[in-house]
């Protein structure tokens, strides 16, 4: 586990019900508490998306900011699936690396743009419970 000043950290739309699944998934998979998280929605979530050159008032993706650089679309997916402690995890990030970028963003970017009309959203973002708390930044 990085420190907290390194750790990789996902950035997520703290309103979305797929989003916030998945950030659900990733703290019962994170065995190791490798990943740090952040919402669009805030101050520190707005930035990293800044940073790395996505609008956070139309973001199509999420994030994943590892060693400083920016991974969004079916890569940061992939990469975060490889961080997990679990060998199925693996295997199923590198799998998705067998498809062609060329496919796997168009489908990832279709899910991502009707994410709301599909899975739904909340009228307020995730919150963790006390023991998650430290891992989300503010």
């Amino acid at each position: 586990m990085g420190t907290e000043a390194t750790a990789p950290v996902i950035v997520f739309d703290g309103v979305c019900l797929l989003c916030s699944r998945w950030v659900r998934f990733l703290l019962k998979h994170d065995r190791v508490a490798r990943y740090r998280f952040a919402s669009m929605q805030s101050d520190s979530g707005r930035a990293l998306l800044l940073a790395h050159g996505l609008d956070p008032d139309s973001p199509l993706s999420f994030l994943l900011v590892e060693e400083d650089r920016g991974y969004t679309d079916s890569d940061a997916i992939a990469r975060v699936l490889l961080g997990l402690d679990r060998r199925r995890w693996r295997w199923l990030s590198r799998g998705m690396l067998l498809v062609p970028r060329g496919l796997r963003d168009p489908l990832y970017r279709f899910v991502a743009r009707h994410r709301y009309r599909i899975f739904g959203q909340s009228r307020s973002c995730f919150v963790p419970t006390p023991e998650q708390r430290g891992r989300f930044m503010p």
